[in-house]
């Protein structure tokens, strides 16, 4: 079965929901240039109110290691989601820390697989390469760019412009380990559509369904 990570979460009502509705993960960005920043403080308290079995996830964007560490033990996050230009070094750090990295890669044109391969890390995540944004563009990227990268055979997180109706193809071609949605399912920015959020984990899990393999 194809995951579902919903990401930019800024309350309990909004993560309730997800974890209601059946994501595998929820994502706080704590990167304070974004609309969707959530400080550590109110990030714990949302957690706290999260059930059991559900991954936590902080975003960072070229935050001092020191600061990343911090925020990992305050919030008592699951897994780091680095978003700048983190080198393969950092991220070793932050796994000799106990704690899951995923590396984010924003694509363009194409990918550079070789460099890919400089990093150790748990997964990559493949977003829309955006000339202002780190992430949060809502737009799509040519997702067949990534059938090459199963190669590395490190789990895929697919990203960027995702909805219940673009993400069918790529969930049935690509079988990504998990598919990231945000800005897509958003009322208004930081707050999520419930039923547009229900609908969009609905069509990953139905599409996906248990006889897929993992990635």
């Amino acid at each position: 079965m194809v995951r579902v990570k919903v990401c930019g979460l800024t309350n309990e009502l909004d993560a309730g929901r997800a974890a209601k509705f059946g994501a595998s993960a929820l994502g706080f960005i704590f990167y304070k240039e974004s609309p969707r920043f959530v400080s550590p403080f109110k990030a714990r308290k949302i957690i706290e109110t999260i059930p059991p079995f559900i991954t936590t996830v902080g975003v960072f964007v070229d935050q001092p290691f020191g600061a990343v560490k911090d925020i990992i033990e305050h919030c008592g996050l699951g897994v780091v989601q680095l978003h700048g230009s983190e080198d393969p070094h950092f991220c070793q750090r932050i796994r000799r820390s106990k704690t899951k990295v995923i590396k984010v890669i924003r694509v363009g044109d194409s990918i550079n697989i070789s460099a890919l391969k400089e990093y150790k890390v748990d997964a990559f995540l493949f977003d829309t390469a955006d000339d202002t944004l780190h992430g949060g563009t809502g737009k799509t990227f040519n997702w067949k760019l990534l059938m090459e990268v199963k190669s590395l055979n490190i789990p895929i997180i697919l990203s960027g412009g995702l909805n219940n109706q673009n993400v069918i193809e790529p969930v049935n071609e690509l079988k990504p380990y998990a598919v990231d949605v945000n800005s897509t399912i958003e009322e208004t920015v930081g707050k999520k559509d419930p039923k547009k959020m229900k609908e969009f984990i609905d069509v990953v899990t139905y599409v996906s369904g248990p006889s897929v393999k993992e990635s």
